[in-house]
């Protein structure tokens, strides 16, 4: 029997809103609204490269030289991301995961991270999909995402989650679309890919605070600072050329938000979607502490975010 690169495809629908997720990563493999594509994903017969859709977990971004001190301890993790040096996503990316609970409109997918060298301390995550037609009082239209990670262990471990999702720029590349989020501070980096420091975004090519074409900007900047909403809300707009729109939300539980242009993609994948990839902490986390989440035995941590397409 064939069995497709990312595993299992788990099917979900309401109304025109139509989305698979897949059991390698446990992430989304495509999402469309009426036929309109919401994600640049990937087809069924190739492996998701570029960690489209994928769960970032228990770390997003980079970690310098793949070590960290934590408790007093030193660890060493494989450098994924060998060319720089790095440990790069956290250790799920090509996780077997298996679904937890499945209707119509919704499917959670679970693993259980256990120990490994580098990384010592068991989790179980779980991450529920859920798609919504008409809007409720508790409940947003379109593509929510609520992530579930617990403690399994019985000492403190180190934790840090995010999500890779690449917003569809319509036929053409992301430089034709254009994007607006309100963010007062962005992160610049070295060679390498890690934070060097926090930056205003005023009267930088980085600021998009009002809405404006991406052009040929190259970003993969983390930014923060992130306006709200009266719901606790960050947002980011990607709108294309022929005036359709997608707005990704992250909750309170992510002060950062990474974007990247996919300049270093492969054709024909390069600069043809938008990563937003909403973060619970700065990249680095695990060395500089910034954002890093300190999780207590049995300690369950929450948090969400989605996509309301037009």
């Amino acid at each position: 029997m064939k069995v497709a690169p990312s595993g299992r495809q788990f099917d979900i629908a309401a109304g025109p809103h139509r989305a698979t997720l897949v059991e390698v990563g446990g992430g989304l493999r495509e999402y469309r609204n009426d036929g309109r594509p919401v994600l640049d994903g990937y087809p069924v017969e190739e492996i998701g490269g570029g960690a489209r859709g994928t769960p970032l977990l228990p770390w997003p971004n980079r970690l310098e030289d793949g070590n960290y001190t934590f408790a007093g301890t030193a660890y060493q993790l494989p450098l994924t991301e060998p060319a720089k040096h790095n440990a790069i996503h956290g250790l799920v990316r090509w996780s077997n995961w298996s679904p937890r609970e499945r209707e119509h409109d919704m499917v959670e997918l679970g693993v259980v991270l256990h120990p490994q060298p580098g990384y010592p301390f068991p989790l179980d995550i779980s991450i529920r999909y859920q798609l919504t037609e008409t809007p409720t009082e508790v409940r947003r239209s379109g593509l929510s995402v609520r992530s579930t990670v617990t403690n399994l262990g019985e000492v403190p471990c180190p934790f840090a989650s995010g999500q890779h999702p690449y917003l569809a720029a319509g036929a053409g590349l992301v430089d034709e679309a254009t994007l607006w989020l309100d963010a007062a501070s962005w992160l610049p980096t070295d060679i390498r890919g890690l934070p060097t420091g926090t930056e205003p975004v005023d009267n930088s090519p980085l600021d998009f605070r009002e809405a404006r074409p991406i052009g040929g900007t190259r970003i993969d900047h983390a930014y923060t600072g992130l306006g709200r909403d009266a719901n606790g809300l960050a947002w980011v707009v990607l709108t294309e050329p022929g005036g359709q729109s997608s707005r990704l939300w992250a909750d309170h539980t992510y002060p950062y938000v990474q974007l990247y242009t996919g300049d270093t993609q492969p054709e024909p994948r390069r600069r043809r979607g938008l990563a937003v990839e909403p973060m619970t902490s700065a990249p680095n986390a695990f060395r500089t502490g910034e954002g890093l989440v300190v999780l207590q035995p049995g300690e369950p941590f929450t948090s969400e975010w989605g996509i309301q397409p037009d």
